[in-house]
């Protein structure tokens, strides 16, 4: 009697223990199975969260099948305790295991609002918009310019929230002074910047921060960014550059920023001011005088004057047969590998040509007939302009 029950028990352990295998076999295909989500969703997680609140949340999204699977595929492979605090995309069809991983892993929150400050040639503009996960489009909340327009309320409400995301973005060819006093007026950053860095010395790039981060830390990052930008274009620069050292290649980039925004005539342009240097003829760009009347600090808001071209500076390239002795902004990586590798051409004019980009010449001749067609331009622009006001 007695071995007929003990094998009736063995039985039913045995069966108990394939049920039980087979049970974790299934929810280990559901943890690892393509997810039900059919477009992107934002997911957030709040300081102080626990897996539990986050896997409800996910089932009420649609993002998972079973906030239970969840949890326990998470206990398994023992990141319940690594949960995150942001905001995270979860892509369509992602497995609980994915989406595991995402929220685990830290780092900047992949979603949610942004708040990004632009530090441009003419002003600060700040921007709070926020990621839509079907489109994966950013949608504008709000935008005014720092320090001139009022502060919006979606931006002062922004700033309490834990998940909003910072973020500096630096346009190629504004001035280390622009930089410094654009971030001097963030209220999201510490600290001071005890004097204004080297011109040409910072990347123009976006950054990552985060609120209350300190101003010369992320100067420095702009300044380990720009070293190694500078070196890469020294290491790949062309054959017989009339450019003896990284510094004098920084400068000539710089004077390629001021000249263009068109990247298709960065290199066009680096040919023209590489060709006068070879041929000892002075590169007279304005851009270098009104560096030397402004040194980089804001805008000079008018024409040149006659008497400015003709005066004898450091930076009037005008008068000195030579690069200014510094870089007049920080220009990015396409003005270095254009100022690196220019284009092999004859010319040694350029004018603006009416259309944002310039016309190009070999000749004087050529380059007078390119000059008349621009003063008509700008003669045929100020009188339209005349007429409206009039109207």
């Amino acid at each position: 009697m007695w071995r007929h029950v003990a094998a009736n028990a063995f039985t039913f352990l045995m069966v108990g223990l394939f049920l039980l295998g087979g049970l974790i076999m299934w929810g280990k295909g559901q943890y690892d199975a393509p997810g039900p989500l059919t477009q992107a969703v934002c997911v957030q997680v709040a300081g102080g969260s626990n897996m539990r609140r986050v896997s409800e949340n996910l089932a009420e999204q649609g993002a998972v099948s079973s906030a239970s699977i969840f949890r326990i595929g998470a206990d398994y492979e023992k990141k319940s305790s690594k949960l995150k605090a942001g905001s995270f995309l979860v892509e369509p069809e992602a497995s609980m295991k994915e989406i595991v991983d995402v929220i685990t892993r830290g780092g900047a929150s992949t979603c949610g609002t942004e708040i990004v400050y632009r530090i441009g040639v003419n002003r600060v503009s700040i921007q709070v918009r926020e990621l839509d996960p079907a489109t994966n489009r950013f949608a504008e909340l709000a935008q005014f310019t720092q320090g001139s327009d009022e502060v919006p309320a979606e931006y002062t409400q922004m700033l309490e929230q834990s998940d909003v995301r910072f973020r500096i973005a630096m346009a190629e060819g504004v001035t280390s002074w622009q930089v410094v006093n654009a971030i001097s007026g963030m209220d999201i950053m510490e600290g001071t910047v005890a004097e204004t860095p080297a011109e040409g010395s910072l990347a123009p790039d976006s950054y990552e921060v985060r609120k209350g981060d300190d101003r010369a830390a992320l100067i420095a990052r702009m300044q380990d960014a720009q070293e190694l930008l500078v070196a890469a274009a020294w290491e790949a620069r062309a054959d017989d550059l009339p450019i003896d050292s990284p510094e004098e290649l920084l400068i000539l980039a710089s004077l390629v920023e001021k000249e263009t925004g068109v990247a298709d005539e960065r290199r066009q342009v680096s040919s023209v001011f590489v060709n006068r240097l070879n041929q000892g003829m002075r590169l007279q760009t304005d851009p270098t005088v009104i560096y030397g009347i402004t040194r980089g600090e804001g805008i000079l808001g008018r024409g040149l004057r006659r008497s400015e071209l003709r005066a004898e500076t450091p930076y009037n390239t005008y008068v000195i047969p030579a690069l200014p002795p510094t870089p007049i902004a920080n220009p990015g990586r396409a003005s270095l590998m254009a100022a690196a590798q220019p284009d092999e051409t004859p010319y040694i004019f350029f004018v603006a040509d009416g259309t944002g980009g310039h016309a190009f010449a070999v000749t004087l001749d050529e380059h007078n007939r390119n000059v008349a067609v621009w003063r008509q331009i700008e003669a045929d622009r100020a009188a339209a302009a005349e007429n409206g006001d009039n109207n």
